[in-house]
């Protein structure tokens, strides 16, 4: 049986026994639109909970657009002209515009990688801020969070009279969804807010986890910070995995994204019988698969479903390395032990950048071993960041086979845009329970 894993740009084909007991999960499908183009028009002129875009601006107007940074697929390059065409016909002046990259924590874009998300025209035509979650004097306050400390988010946003919000909508291993609130908290918010939305107390919350919102500690104080930004307009998409967009939401904050939290719950939520032996999935290709540190959202949606004690494989191309900026690389490599790990996450007082997904880490190794096959780091990289290195998918599945004969294989192409879950956990596979709407 050959099968085909998200892997890079080009994926990575598998073979498997015959005999191997596989269940295949997959999303279900749903074909791109046909005129995506149109589509984005039509969407910023029908919009959920709003008026349309163009009767919300005026030419004084001055427009902040927040967009995705380049560890999300969000296809910026096809999404933002529309949405600047729009702008173009209320007749904003383009230097009344600037573009936003909502990169949280993340390093920021080279002037390649800018061009290959957005286009050259738009790049060329439209002043770029690139986040930074440190710089104190490009920061404003807008509020208190729920640990009483003062979040504060970009300027350039804050200041323009007219705040945009862009993304896609996708399952998130701890804030329930993409999208949304997101583009605001992490994407735009200073380092301490960031911290605190991502604290230990947090990530550990029991509603903190895939395709939850309502309840979600995480989700609730990134759509309460998003809120008091008095946001304009949001502009989400969702995508099938050849990156098509499949439906355009438009409008009210909280009513678009709701609309396309709706629609991907429908295709993303797949219900199994039972917990399996070994669980291989891919971290959905590029751009999800840069590094190590993302590619702990593919553990995360194969550990829903391996047994206690089980096996994961994950395939994550890694061309970004762990990486080497930040301070996940850091925290990894002091420690000796997913325990050890965890132990020093969840000590009180402790607080440190990237410490959230060291801590979902070590939290699923705990539950299972994790293999990783990962063509840009090498096995002694690996081994320090604690995880088993893997040369071979199909020579590590043989050993686990052997080692255990008869085992449970699930098998997960697309990673992450998959939510797979134990129906024997839930009452109803149509609503599950956990599974609500805000």
């Amino acid at each position: 049986m050959r099968l085909q894993l998200a892997y890079g740009r080009t994926g990575l084909g598998i073979e498997l026994p015959e005999d191997a007991p596989v269940t295949v999960i997959e999303p279900q499908f749903v074909p791109g639109l046909p005129n995506e183009q149109a589509a984005i028009t039509a969407a910023l002129r029908s919009p959920a909970g709003s008026s349309p875009l163009r009767e919300l601006v005026r030419p004084n107007d001055t427009v902040a657009v927040v967009f995705s940074d380049l560890t999300r697929p969000m296809p910026n390059e096809r999404v933002l002209p529309p949405l600047l065409d729009e702008l173009a016909l209320a007749g904003v002046p383009d230097q009344q515009i600037v573009l936003i990259n909502a990169l949280g924590t993340h390093r920021p874009q080279t002037e390649a990688e800018l061009t290959d998300m957005l286009g050259s025209e738009v790049v060329n035509r439209y002043r770029i801020v690139q986040h930074d979650a440190w710089d104190d004097q490009n920061l404003v306050e807008v509020g208190r969070n729920q640990a009483g400390r003062l979040v504060r988010v970009n300027r350039a946003y804050l200041e323009a009279s007219v705040r945009i919000l862009t993304g896609f909508i996708e399952p998130h291993f701890f804030a329930g969804f993409s999208g949304g609130p997101k583009a605001v908290l992490p994407g735009i918010a200073d380092i301490e807010a960031i911290l605190d939305n991502h604290g230990p107390a947090m990530i550990a919350h029991p509603q903190a986890t895939w395709a939850v919102t309502d309840g979600n500690p995480v989700w609730e104080e990134m759509l309460a910070v998003a809120q008091s930004t008095a946001p304009t307009f949001l502009v989400n998409v969702t995508l099938n995995r050849n990156r098509e967009i499949t439906a355009v939401f438009a409008g009210d904050l909280v009513a678009a994204h709701r609309a396309g939290v709706d629609f991907v719950r429908q295709t993303a939520m797949q219900a199994v019988k039972g917990p399996f032996d070994v669980v291989i999935t891919s971290n959905s290709g590029y751009p999800l698969d840069l590094n190590l540190y993302q590619a702990v959202k593919g553990m995360a949606a194969a550990a829903q479903i391996v047994r206690a004690g089980g096996d994961i494989i994950v395939a994550a191309e890694c061309w970004d390395g762990l990486p080497s900026h930040g301070e996940y690389q850091r925290l990894l490599w002091e420690a000796s032990s997913p325990q050890e790990l965890l132990d020093r996450v969840m000590a009180p007082g402790f607080r440190c950048h990237d410490q959230w997904e060291a801590q979902i880490q070590a939290q699923i190794q705990l539950q299972a071993r994790v293999h990783v096959y990962a063509d840009g780091l090498s096995a002694e990289e690996l081994r320090r960041a604690l995880v088993i290195p893997c040369s071979s998918i199909e020579e590590t599945l043989a050993q686990l086979r052997r080692h255990h004969p008869g085992a449970t294989i699930a098998i997960l192409p697309d990673g992450p845009q998959t939510v797979p879950y134990l129906a024997s956990c839930f009452s109803s596979l149509q609503d599950p329970k956990g599974f609500s709407n805000p």
